[in-house]
């Protein structure tokens, strides 16, 4: 099952584990069951500390768990964690087998004292990378505290189960038999939504810091090249996050990072936060800004209020807070928002196996989103708004050859049409003819590029009638002492190599800003 190469770097891996632990497998006579076993066959002979068993106690086959020999402590998975989920394995390994977390003390202290009964079922994809994140969050909760317990289910693997609880998104987790959440989470994200006083001790927490000199409002590229170059400053350096990383989390393969041939979107975005913490920095994620308060003169102090009601204070501002998914405002889009209609054709295109989708757009994301889809689905329709295809020529002529691909252009999405419970199909109006059609199918996968977050600013900064914040050559805006970068800004090219240089230029224009202040502040201060 696995290459001699992979089990070489496991095998190191293995020599971290502390504590015997042993592998309970439960099969069928299905192809899935024989590679499992031939994976947990391999995975046992690389540590005289993992045992083999088989029990076929579990209803969910083939699945394994793997168990601290003795103890209640462990975690499990129902189909093969391979692709993205192939990291979670390793890291359960590990975990189960006493090897420690890096997560701060006070979160698993938090993580730990959690009282009651949690059963957590994931269902996840292996081309999905956003799902990691919440699977191996379950799974370290599983291993810290025994009152959690955690399965990761492949929801490809399991399609009559996926049916019936009408998943249509992954990853979904689901909560003693309940939704809990859809789209990533880490484990912060997580906890707070089973610790409910997390929120207001965060927001007690934040009132009583002191005001930064430079705050950066937003965890992406852009925010955190601003944060490090301001920190190298020697300057008191605060990061506002909803989610550190940004819309970098959700991009799979990047192969035009200057020096970098090929990453993918959470692997920079983990590159990127470990940049930050190795300065000096107060990174304050999963807070979402609601509302900016200039400074009333220059060297006073910005206000910016966060939705757990903290007011942080700041002699400067950098805003990159980035972009999001467009969507199509049609009726029926939010009804069925995963149930049916997604953004990310990676996570949730194997959940359409032998099913009809369409795909909304014809730039380069909608064109090579539905070339990826005709591998996995029964049929692709993508829609275009123009009169023909703006993506690039060997993408249009890719996507040409596929037999399951059909095209229609000079066409406008109308309405997303559903049962209640799901996507059932779309109407389209034909732009030449105004006559209006209608598609049955069973996704929609919406590819019509960003926009940016920036409606919370309205009254603080000039936007663009794009709602884009309006910046010169400096990265200023409107406001003095107020900075911004990145997607969420006017300037070209939505692009992570722009955005970190933007987010550079805004950090060093904010701290000139500062420097320049300093004289009036002594003498206001002697006075």
């Amino acid at each position: 099952m696995l290459d001699a190469n992979l089990k070489d770097q496991l095998r190191a891996y293995l020599e971290r584990i502390t504590q015997p632990i042993e592998l309970v497998a439960s099969l069928d006579d299905s192809d899935g069951s024989r590679e499992m076993l031939a994976l947990l066959e391999d995975i046992a002979a690389l540590s005289d500390r993992i045992t083999l068993a088989r029990r076929d106690d579990d209803p969910r086959k083939p699945s394994f768990a793997i168990h601290r020999t003795g103890t209640t402590v462990g975690v499990r998975f129902a189909g093969l964690p391979m692709g993205h989920e192939f990291n979670s394995l390793v890291l359960a390994l590990l975990q189960v087998g006493g090897h420690p977390s890096k997560l701060a003390q006070d979160i698993i202290q938090q993580v730990q004292a959690l009282d009651g009964e949690y059963d957590f079922e994931t269902y996840f994809s292996q081309s999905c990378q956003n799902c990691p994140d919440v699977v191996q969050a379950l799974n370290l909760m599983s291993v810290l505290n025994p009152k959690i317990r955690h399965v990761a289910i492949d929801g490809a693997l399991f399609q009559s189960e996926v049916d019936a609880r009408q998943v249509m998104a992954v990853p979904t987790i689901f909560l003693n038999g309940r939704s809990f959440g859809q789209g990533r989470m880490d484990l912060e994200q997580i906890l707070a939504k089973i610790d409910t006083g997390a929120e207001a001790r965060a927001a007690e927490k934040l009132k009583a810091k002191e005001a930064f000199d430079v705050l950066v409002v937003g965890g992406g590229p852009a925010g955190a090249a601003a944060a490090i170059y301001a920190a190298r400053k020697g300057i008191r350096t605060g990061v506002v996050a909803e989610r550190f990383g940004g819309q970098v989390l959700d991009t799979m393969a990047i192969e035009n990072f200057i020096s970098v041939s090929h990453t993918d979107g959470p692997k920079l975005a983990v590159a990127l936060e470990e940049h930050v913490k190795a300065y000096d920095v107060d990174i304050m994620n999963l807070q979402r800004a609601e509302k900016l308060v200039p400074a009333r003169l220059p060297g006073g102090l910005a206000e910016l209020h966060l939705a757990n009601g903290a007011v942080l204070k700041a002699k400067s501002i950098v805003l990159a807070t980035g972009a999001r998914w467009r969507q199509m405002n049609v009726p029926g889009e939010n009804e069925y928002r995963n149930k049916g209609v997604a953004y990310c054709p990676h996570c949730d295109g194997p959940l359409f196996k032998g099913k009809r989708v369409a795909v909304i757009g014809g730039g380069n994301s909608g064109v090579e989103a539905a070339i990826d889809l005709a591998g996995i689905v029964a049929q692709v329709t993508l829609i275009e708004f123009d009169s023909k295809l703006r993506a690039d020529a060997v993408l249009v002529a890719k996507l040409n050859s596929l037999p399951n691909v059909k095209v229609i252009t000079s066409a406008l999405t109308t309405e997303v049409r559903g049962d209640g419970t799901r996507v059932t199909g779309l109407s389209y109006k034909d732009r030449n003819t105004d006559n209006i059609h209608q598609l049955d199918l069973e996704g929609i996968f919406v590819q019509i590029g960003l926009m940016p977050n920036t409606e919370w600013l309205k009254d603080a900064v000039a936007l663009s009638p794009r709602g884009e914040i309006e910046v010169d050559h400096r990265g200023a805006t409107s406001q003095p002492g107020v900075f911004a970068a990145g997607d969420a800004t006017t300037v070209p090219y939505k692009q992570i190599v722009i955005a970190m240089g933007e987010g550079s230029k805004a950090s060093l224009s904010a701290f000139d800003y500062l420097i320049r202040l300093a004289p009036a502040e002594d003498k206001a201060a002697a006075a």
